[in-house]
């Protein structure tokens, strides 16, 4: 039976279906042990994050280039939400949602002039929305938790 592998994901940023050469997204939950006198009792919430990297070819980059031209800087690119979908053929399926993402530059340029490989560059993102991250779906984090600060149809 055929898994799910990298080869898999067909990645969205807003409307714009790119190509990754790799691509991470990492959640940080800061969800703590509660202890009492040093003995763990119960839990604690923490607060919670979530960022990746994006490592892209320089034909991506120009398309993402000529988004930032159209706005006036990179750095004036508004959010956008991000897709993260795979299936096989024998209907195993993911998909990541990550919304509200707001892109940072971060390895620019890493020239070795002996080539033979393609030019990549890194981008961070950032997570800012409430609606945070959906795992197939189901929002990582509780109703009550963005309640008040997303609509929780």
């Amino acid at each position: 039976m055929q898994r799910i592998s990298g080869k898999n994901f067909d990645i969205s940023i807003g409307d714009l279906a790119i190509c990754v050469s790799k691509t991470t997204l990492t959640i940080e939950d800061k969800t703590e042990v509660a202890k009492d006198g040093g003995v763990p009792n119960g839990w604690v919430d923490g607060e919670v994050a979530a960022s990746g990297d994006l490592e892209l070819d320089a034909l991506v980059m120009s398309l993402l280039g000529e988004a930032a031209k159209a706005v006036g800087s990179w750095r004036a690119l508004d959010t956008f939400d991000m897709l993260f979908y795979a299936k096989t053929a024998q209907h195993e399926e993911m998909k990541v949602e990550a919304f509200g993402c707001k892109l940072v530059l971060d390895s620019l340029l890493d020239v070795d002039k002996a080539g033979g490989q393609k030019h990549i560059s890194k981008v961070k993102y950032l997570v800012t929305s409430p609606d945070f991250i959906r795992i197939n779906g189901v929002p990582y984090l509780r109703a009550e938790e963005t309640e008040g600060l997303v609509s929780n149809s």
